[in-house]
C-alpha cells in the first residue's frame, strides 16, 4: 500500500498539468495535392491477341506465371534462381535486420528492469579511538518505465514496422525482377539457338550454291564474277555462326550467375517457336496498385514517413518517467535485514530548445512529402510499364502475320530464282539477292517470335507477376500498436 500511496502522490499532480502541455504539440502538416494520383479506368492499349494474332480472355496471374511458358528447363531455372540469387539473399537479410529494428522499437514500450547488488566491508576507527569492523551486502531491483502518454513511442514503433513490411516488399520486387530476368534470358538464348539453326542452314544452301557456281565457271558456262560473288556470299553467311556461337556462350553465362551458378552450359528445352505465348493476364489499373511489391514497398515507406513525423511532432510534448528501486540491506551486526525502496516520476517538458524540436519535426515533413512524391513516382512508372508492354505485344502480334508473309513470299522467290538461274534464264545476281532476302526474313521471324515472348515476361513482371501484398493499406499495416 505504501508503493502505490507514493507513486500516487507523484502521478497525481502531472495529471493535472499534461491536459496543458499538450496543447503545445505543432499541427500536422497535410501531403502536398500534387503527391496525389489517380489510377485511369482502364488501359490505353486493349484487344491484344495471343500467339497467332487470336482474341483470347484475360487470364489471372498465377503466383508461378513461367510456367505458362510450358517450358520445363525454364521454370527449373526459375526457381533455382529464386533459391540461390544473391540478390534475393541481400534483400533477405535485409528484411531479418529491418525486423530486429522493428523489435527493438516495440521494446521500449516496455519497462526495463535491472538487477544488482552491493557488498562492502570495512575497518575505521571509532569516536573512542577503538577499531571498528563492518561489513554490508544490498542486493536490489531497479525498473523504470517512459510512460508513452501521447504516443511517440508506438508511432516510432509503428514507422519501424512499416518499414519492416517494406523490406518484404522489397525482397518480393528482387525475386520479380530475378524471374523476368531469368525468363527474358532464358527466351533469349533460344533465340540465339534458332537464329544459329538459321545461319546454319543457309550456309548449307551458300555450300550447295557455291558447288554449282564453281562447276559452271569451270565448264565456261558463267563468268569468274559469279563464282566470285558465290564464295562472298558464303563467306558472310560463314561469318554469322560463330558471331551468335559467341553471344550464346556470353547469354548461358549470365544465366549461370543469375542462377547463383559459375558460368556453365545452359541445359535446353523446348525450341522458340514452341514456346507458349501466354494469354494477356487479366488487370485493371487500380488492381496494379495491389499486385506490384514495388508499389507496396512505396506505401509503406510512406507509412513510415508519416508515422516517424507524427512522432517528430510529440516532441514538444512531456516525457514522463516513473522510476522504481527495491532491495534488502544486510547489515552485520543486525539479526533482520532492512528492507529499502523509492518510487518517482518525473516530467520533462520543453521550454527552450533553440528550435531543435521544431527542426526535427519540419525535417519529417519533407521526408513524409518525399515519400509521398516516390510514391507517386513508383505508380505512374508502374502504369508506362504495363501500357508499354501492352503496346508492345499489340504491335508485335500484328506484326506477326507481315513477317511470316513475307518470309513465304521470299521463299518462293529464292525457289523460282534457283531454278531459273540454274536453266541458265537469269543471272546469278537475281538467285543472289533471293537468298539475302530470305536470310533476313528467316531472322525477322525469329526476332518477331522472341520479341514477343519477352513482352509477355516484361508484360508479367509490370503487372506484379502473382507477388500480391498483403491486403491492407500501409497505414492499417502499422496501425498495430
Amino acid at each position: 500500500m505504501a508503493r502505490r500511496s507514493v507513486a500516487a502522490m507523484c502521478i497525481g499532480p502531472l495529471a493535472l498539468l499534461l491536459p496543458a502541455l499538450a496543447g503545445c504539440m505543432i499541427a500536422e502538416a497535410p501531403v502536398p495535392p500534387q503527391a496525389t494520383v489517380t489510377p485511369a479506368a482502364q488501359w490505353r492499349t486493349g484487344g491484344v491477341g495471343a500467339a497467332g494474332g487470336q482474341a483470347v480472355s484475360p487470364a489471372p496471374i498465377s503466383p508461378r506465371w513461367w510456367r505458362a511458358y510450358g517450358d520445363p528447363v525454364l521454370s527449373s531455372l526459375v526457381e533455382q534462381a529464386l533459391l540461390n540469387n544473391n540478390d534475393i539473399a541481400i534483400a533477405a537479410a535485409r528484411v531479418r535486420e529491418a525486423e530486429a529494428t522493428e523489435r527493438q522499437a516495440r521494446a521500449q514500450l516496455f519497462p526495463t528492469v535491472n538487477a544488482g547488488a552491493t557488498a562492502a566491508h570495512s575497518r575505521s576507527l571509532g569516536v573512542l579511538g577503538s577499531p571498528t569492523v563492518s561489513s554490508n551486502a544490498e542486493p536490489q531491483l531497479q525498473a523504470a518505465w517512459q510512460v508513452d502518454l501521447f504516443g511517440r513511442l508506438a508511432d516510432l514503433r509503428g514507422a519501424a514496422r512499416a518499414r519492416y513490411l517494406a523490406s518484404q516488399a522489397a525482397r518480393d520486387a528482387a525475386a520479380l525482377s530475378v524471374a523476368a530476368a531469368i525468363a527474358s534470358g532464358y527466351i533469349t538464348l533460344r533465340s540465339l539457338d534458332a537464329r544459329l539453326d538459321v545461319a546454319r542452314a543457309t550456309l548449307v544452301a551458300r555450300a550447295s550454291a557455291l558447288r554449282l557456281a564453281r562447276s559452271r565457271a569451270d565448264a565456261g558456262y558463267t563468268s569468274q564474277l559469279e563464282l566470285s560473288q558465290a564464295e562472298a556470299e558464303y563467306a558472310a553467311t560463314a561469318q554469322i555462326v560463330p558471331q551468335v556461337e559467341r553471344s550464346i556462350a556470353s547469354q548461358e553465362n549470365a544465366l549461370s550467375v543469375l542462377t547463383g551458378e559459375p558460368p556453365h552450359a545452359i541445359a535446353r528445352g523446348a525450341r522458340l517457336d514452341a514456346l507458349t505465348l501466354p494469354a494477356i493476364p487479366a488487370g485493371f489499373p487500380s488492381e496494379l496498385l495491389r499486385r506490384r511489391p514495388d508499389i507496396l514497398q512505396a506505401e509503406l515507406l510512406l507509412a513510415a514517413s508519416d508515422r516517424n513525423l507524427s512522432s517528430q511532432r510529440k516532441g514538444f510534448l512531456p516525457n514522463v518517467q516513473l522510476t522504481g528501486t527495491g532491495g534488502i540491506l544486510f547489515v552485520e551486526g543486525l539479526s533482520d535485514p532492512v528492507t529499502l525502496f523509492s518510487a518517482g516520476a518525473s516530467v520533462l517538458a520543453p521550454i527552450f530548445e533553440g528550435g531543435r524540436i521544431r527542426a526535427g519535426a519540419d525535417a519529417a515533413a519533407a521526408q513524409r512529402d518525399q515519400a509521398a512524391f516516390s510514391y507517386r513516382g513508383t505508380v505512374l512508372t508502374a502504369f508506362q510499364e504495363v501500357e508499354n508492354a501492352l503496346a508492345a505485344l499489340d504491335r508485335l502480334t500484328g506484326e506477326s502475320a507481315q513477317v511470316l508473309a513475307r518470309r513465304d513470299a521470299l521463299a518462293q522467290t529464292l525457289r523460282h530464282a534457283s531454278n531459273r538461274y540454274q536453266a541458265g534464264y537469269s543471272d546469278y545476281l537475281t538467285q543472289l539477292d533471293a537468298q539475302r532476302g530470305l536470310l533476313d526474313a528467316e531472322l525477322a521471324l525469329v526476332q518477331n517470335r522472341s520479341d514477343r515472348l519477352i513482352a509477355s515476361v516484361t508484360l508479367y513482371r509490370a503487372l506484379g507477376g502473382g507477388w500480391a501484398g498483403p491486403e491492407i493499406s500501409g497505414t492499417q499495416a502499422t496501425d498495430d500498436r
